[in-house]
């Protein structure tokens, strides 16, 4: 209900854990916490480079708290090392001989002043959360949208994204009102493979078109009706001139777009008027099968932005 973005991520175990135990009276063993976002993404920077990281749920001060141990392996320099002489060297290298020691029982070498030795560092980061009531979780629902009219391959999003953002610096420089509101940027997509981002103010029209995109077959076993009574069949049947509209906040949209980081291959569906979901493919970090990651947004009756993979989900809340 709030401007702005509201994320909402579901990611699995083994994407997150090595090993894990939970143990809670609730069913499944579940517990369910609510926790600020910029003390775990401060906890989560800690522990990049390190060598691992335990996160355990815990008590300080009566209050529940996710504590994170992160382990980190640093290289020391050895001030033992720098400040030892080594005998038979130096001002007084006379007092080997005295001491027994000749060239032939003491075998110069080297020494290494500036020698390191590596020491592990251990860091805690304490995230304050707040459990949840079963009741109160299931009030928290993914939004659902309507069958897609149109579904289209996109363009690289970070060119998008470039694009976008273009559009947006240039509603904002021209617009007398730009400090009190945000561009909106137009969404067009056919059945045809062709794209359309276009811009509308009062002193400037704009428009980008791609062509030749993929309009992909969609899997008839997933589909709530029969492929030839579907939305986007329909929109096929109507020609290239029936396009599909979403009007998109130009900042929120720009953030979705920054996803494009991850480099896979994402599949925009249109919900004419409505709302716009982006299905990204990205392949897993072990090489194994892809993953399917969504994101959109929405126009303005509702603003929709949603994720879901095999390993991540993220829903996207936007209101203009």
């Amino acid at each position: 209900p709030d401007p702005g973005s509201q994320v909402w991520a579901s990611l699995s175990v083994p994407l997150i854990f090595d090993n894990y135990h939970i143990q809670s009276a609730e069913p499944n063993n579940t517990i369910n916490l609510e926790l600020p976002l910029q003390p775990l993404l401060r906890a989560l920077k800690s522990a990049i480079g390190s060598s691992y990281a335990n996160l355990r749920l815990t008590k300080k001060d009566g209050l529940p708290m996710l504590s994170m141990t992160i382990h980190t392996m640093t290289r020391d320099s050895g001030g033992e090392a720098r400040g030892r002489k080594a005998p038979g060297f130096g001002a007084n290298s006379g007092e080997a001989e005295e001491d027994h020691f000749t060239s032939q029982s003491f075998a110069p070498e080297p020494l290494e002043l500036t020698m390191k030795r590596e020491r592990e560092k251990i860091i805690t980061q304490d995230i304050p959360v707040r459990v949840l009531h079963p009741d109160t979780v299931e009030t928290i629902m993914q939004p659902k949208v309507r069958e897609p009219d149109v579904h289209i391959q996109l363009p690289p999003l970070l060119q998008l994204k470039a694009i976008s953002d273009r559009f947006t610096k240039l509603a904002l420089t021209t617009s007398t009102n730009s400090r009190y509101s945000t561009p909106k940027l137009v969404l067009q997509a056919n059945m045809h493979g062709s794209l359309r981002l276009s811009l509308h103010t009062d002193t400037l029209s704009i428009t980008s078109t791609w062509t030749g995109l993929e309009n992909p077959e969609l899997d008839e076993s997933q589909l709530p009706v029969p492929i030839e009574e579907h939305p986007s069949t329909i929109f096929k049947r109507a020609g290239p001139d029936r396009w599909a509209t979403v009007r998109v906040d130009g900042r929120d949209w720009s953030r979705v777009l920054s996803v494009g980081r991850l480099e896979g291959r994402v599949i925009a569906c249109f919900c004419d008027e409505h709302a716009l979901i982006l299905y990204v493919y990205v392949p897993h970090l072990d090489g194994g099968d892809q993953g399917r990651e969504e994101r959109g947004v929405g126009g303005e009756r509702e603003d929709v932005v949603t994720v879901s993979s095999l390993a991540l989900q993220v829903v996207l809340m936007l209101r203009m």
